[in-house]
């Protein structure tokens, strides 16, 4: 980008300053609608998120029998949403007092491949292995699908491979549940990527390709690979529905729990969600779908790093993926390797234009203490870029208080829900845990 094209966008965005100052900054969506107004111009619908659900309901059997420890849940892919009371009030020490409840979803703690991921990448590859054994007359929608967990499928799907283009956890979710049903997988990972995920993967006989680029080059790579072979499949993070159909699955899970808990979200009892934001296809689809089941009781934020954020830059300015982090000198490195994008998902970021009440950024540095804090109050060990959703709330009361007077919330804050979106964590190391718990005490 020119120098008189990014003089024009800080004229007129001038929390451009801040950002590539690396400040941590609020920002409100000015482009947000209601649910129904949004909902009217969205190229998705309900009905694919139910066609989406009844497929890893279909799947179950076979998760059970591939996974034995999703048994206790029957095959269905979840995770806890837990109070974190003393987390609560060690935040509110350390910033302000918080109204109402905080709660912690724990995708951090879902089966196979421990995040976020687990969701869309693992619904991705299962319906690419529904369609070629139904395209083959393997299988038909009524069968039981445990029968994908044998030696006669996983010799079928060896013969396809599957790729994608990672900075970390999709790669887990894709790669891990990919050579469990018998593909040929290749995860391109970027600089960013973590040694211990490529390790993991390796040690599943997944083939891992590194670059010393960044996300964009990886995922670049990954559709060169799959553009030349027929027999490939490209899972695109940038551009994927089925990804972002996964995610939104979360939303009628949720609302399972909350009602378990006795937790209202209606007009009086608003739920305000704090999502971790890379590409933005995971956020996104949890977000669509929780919109899809709260409509306008439902106010979701997106975090990023300072480093690199992404998804806020494209909204802010209207370009969408048209305009990356680096073009306004901003290095797009850190430490929150599955949040390291310069450039938004060019499907979600239009998709969740309407329904997105604001994104913040919150740095490195903020991340690891936010680690500690959590480790020391509740025993729950994230991983780093997991932790940018926790001061969420701190930042609403701080800065969002016009967005809270514009819907009418202020009033209502006491009476609301503050749920943090835990993206990943469970399968990291100890050893690695111990590191990142270091780095908070600095």
């Amino acid at each position: 980008m020119d120098e008189k094209c990014l003089s024009d966008l800080r004229d007129q965005f001038p929390l451009l300053q801040q950002l590539t100052a690396l400040d941590e900054v609020f920002w409100v969506n000015p482009n947000i609608e209601t649910f129904q107004s949004g909902i009217k111009k969205c190229t998705i619908s309900e009905e694919d998120v139910r066609d989406a659900e009844k497929r890893l309901e279909r799947f179950a059997p076979y998760i059970v029998s591939a996974f034995p420890d999703t048994k206790s849940t029957n095959g269905i892919i979840e995770s806890p949403l837990v109070n974190i009371p003393s987390m609560k009030k060690s935040l509110e020490s350390d910033y302000q007092k918080l109204r109402g409840e905080l709660l912690l979803k724990c995708d951090s703690h879902l089966p196979i491949s421990g995040s976020i991921k687990a969701r869309g990448g693992i619904y991705e590859v299962l319906k690419h292995a529904e369609k070629l054994a139904l395209q083959h007359k393997l299988l038909t929608l009524e069968d039981d699908y445990s029968i994908f967990d044998s030696d006669r499928f996983r010799d079928f799907f060896s013969r396809y491979s599957i790729v994608v283009g990672s900075t970390g956890n999709l790669g887990l979710s894709i790669g891990i549940m990919s050579a469990k049903l018998g593909f040929n997988v290749t995860v391109h990972m970027s600089s960013d990527a973590k040694e211990w995920k490529k390790d993991l993967l390796r040690s599943k006989n997944v083939n891992v390709i590194e670059y010393e680029a960044d996300y964009s080059k990886a995922v670049e790579e990954g559709r060169k690979q799959a553009a030349v072979d027929p027999s490939c499949y490209f899972v695109d993070d940038e551009n994927s529905k089925d990804l972002f159909l996964g995610y939104s699955v979360a939303a009628s899970r949720l609302d399972k729990q909350l009602k378990e808990l006795k937790i209202t979200v209606d007009e009086n009892h608003p739920l305000f969600v704090y999502l971790p934001c890379g590409v933005g296809g995971g956020p996104g689809g949890v977000a669509f779908g929780l919109k899809l089941m709260f409509g306008d009781h439902v106010h979701c934020f997106f975090a990023e790093p300072t480093h690199s954020p992404s998804m806020l830059l494209g909204l802010m300015t209207g370009l969408h993926d048209q305009i990356s982090v680096q073009e306004i000198g901003i290095d797009n490195k850190t430490d929150a390797d599955g949040l390291a994008v310069g450039r938004p998902s060019k499907f979600a970021v239009k998709i969740i234009e309407p329904f997105l009440s604001g994104s913040y950024t919150v740095s490195d540095k903020h991340l690891y203490k936010l680690l500690k804090q959590l480790a020391d109050t509740e025993d729950i060990y994230l991983e780093p870029s997991a932790l940018a959703g926790m001061v969420g709330p701190i930042k609403l009361h701080q800065s969002g208080m016009e967005y809270l007077q514009k819907h009418n919330l202020k009033e209502k804050l006491t009476n609301g829900t503050h749920i943090i979106w835990a993206t990943g964590g469970n399968m990291v190391p100890s050893n690695i845990k111990e590191e990142y718990y270091k780095k908070g005490e600095l």
